[in-house]
């Protein structure tokens, strides 16, 4: 396995089931950090999915402390728009996790502080806020791949 997505708090079943369906195409293991937005049994969440569900590696924890309690050597990358520096300012290593927060409000304070030089951005124009949850997992998961070679896919 490469990389983990870990999704804090996620709120929007789709997004979820958008990312479920992404890391199981590449063998990403997915993180949901709750409490949840929906239930998993939503059927926007499998919808999104589709029958890909059982290809997903997924783990369930009750808070972002206790996840990394679990991968005390991990390296956690927080998106959000606050961040100094670009995803693709940074190298990316087997077993990197992308972190994400809620769509409404993102990653609380406490973790972007925590994570402060571990930072990431997608850049966009001031047009908009930000990009699509499942957009933006996409985008760096895909970057992490492109410099692994996208080691193990074909």
């Amino acid at each position: 396995m490469a990389f983990h997505i870990v999704l804090v708090e996620p709120e929007i079943p789709a997004n979820t089931g958008n990312i479920s369906r992404t890391c199981a195409a590449t063998g990403t293991c997915l993180h949901l950090v709750r409490p949840l937005g929906f239930s998993t049994d939503d059927k926007a969440l499998k919808r999104a999915g589709l029958d890909y569900w059982p290809s997903v590696k997924l783990e369930y924890h009750d808070s972002f402390a206790d996840l990394k309690r679990l991968y005390p050597d991990g390296r956690f990358f927080c998106a959000t728009t606050k961040a100094q520096k670009w995803y693709s300012d940074f190298e990316f290593r087997d077993g990197d996790f992308f972190v994400f927060g809620k769509e409404t409000a993102g990653l609380p304070k406490e973790i972007l502080e925590e994570h402060k030089d571990t930072c990431i951005k997608i850049p966009i124009n001031g047009e908009v806020r930000s990009l699509n949850l499942s957009n933006s997992a996409a985008i760096i998961l895909y970057e992490g791949l492109r410099q692994l070679q996208f080691k193990g896919l074909t």
